[in-house]
């Protein structure tokens, strides 16, 4: 009897967890960055001919320390979010994003990314124009990268969608969040040839903050309460004492410890 009650609590708690990741109350990018930063400018394009709005980078300040600002953007008005694929990018978003990648490198600006996804856009175009490749040149690429790069997910965090802007020194979740190789309803359908057992899913793929903090996954958790400005707050405590730290380790150690951080997977 104990065990049944385990496993029912361990369905709510993991579908509770995937209804807040995925809540239209969360706080949208623009607002995010807006408190977080000051000074936010926004550098558009990936060099190649592409623009997408499902990823917003550009430069900002943070506490009055340049930084590299990249978040996934899932838009606010019906037009916005059909544009931005409600929050899924295209290969040319990953391009852009790999652009101001490497030129906070080149300029030893810290990178933070800010991701809230269902995962890469699967679409006929975006498989066409290399988002396999995309994806992948980021995951390499954000490996060597000699500046500090904190990930912190705030909504959903699907799969390689999700991981190709993840790849941080530290990767951090909100209560809010989700991250997992692919949503509860498609790895149901894989499993039992039934979507509406997502939540029976949701539960096995451990796909909760505090699941994935206890497997090593993730490096901390964000409290994320109702009132966005103290959320907000906790967000920018957490993002002071993780850059502060990051930033006094020698390129050296700071390149070792983010390869062993993701060879142990």
């Amino acid at each position: 009897m104990k065990e049944v009650i385990a496993i029912k609590r361990q369905l709510q708690t993991a579908a509770k967890v995937v209804a807040s990741a995925r809540s239209s109350q969360k706080i949208t990018t623009p607002a995010l960055i807006g408190q977080l930063f000051t000074d936010f400018v926004p550098l558009n394009g990936d060099r190649v001919g592409g623009e997408d709005p499902a990823i917003i980078g550009g430069l900002a300040l943070f506490n009055g320390q340049p930084v590299t600002v990249i978040a996934t953007n899932k838009g606010t008005t019906l037009e916005e979010r059909m544009a931005c694929h409600f929050g899924c990018p295209e290969p040319a978003g990953y391009r852009k994003a790999l652009r101001l990648m490497k030129a906070a490198e080149k300029f030893h600006r810290p990178i933070i990314t800010l991701v809230n996804t269902a995962g890469a856009y699967p679409g006929a175009h975006a498989e066409i124009t290399g988002q396999g490749m995309a994806i992948a040149n980021n995951l390499y690429e954000m490996s060597t990268l000699k500046t500090p790069i904190i990930s912190v997910i705030f909504g959903e965090g699907g799969s390689g969608g999700a991981l190709a802007l993840a790849c941080g020194d530290q990767v951090w979740m909100t209560t809010a969040s989700m991250y997992a190789i692919l949503s509860p309803e498609g790895f149901a359908t894989i499993l039992w040839k039934d979507s509406q057992r997502a939540d029976e899913a949701a539960a096995i793929m451990q796909l909760t903050p505090d699941a994935l903090q206890t497997a090593g996954v993730i490096d901390g958790i964000v409290d994320e309460p109702d009132e966005q400005s103290v959320f907000c707050q906790n967000m920018t405590r957490m993002l002071s004492e993780q850059l502060s730290h990051l930033q006094q380790l020698p390129v050296t150690s700071l390149l070792a410890k983010r390869q062993a951080r993701f060879r142990q997977f």
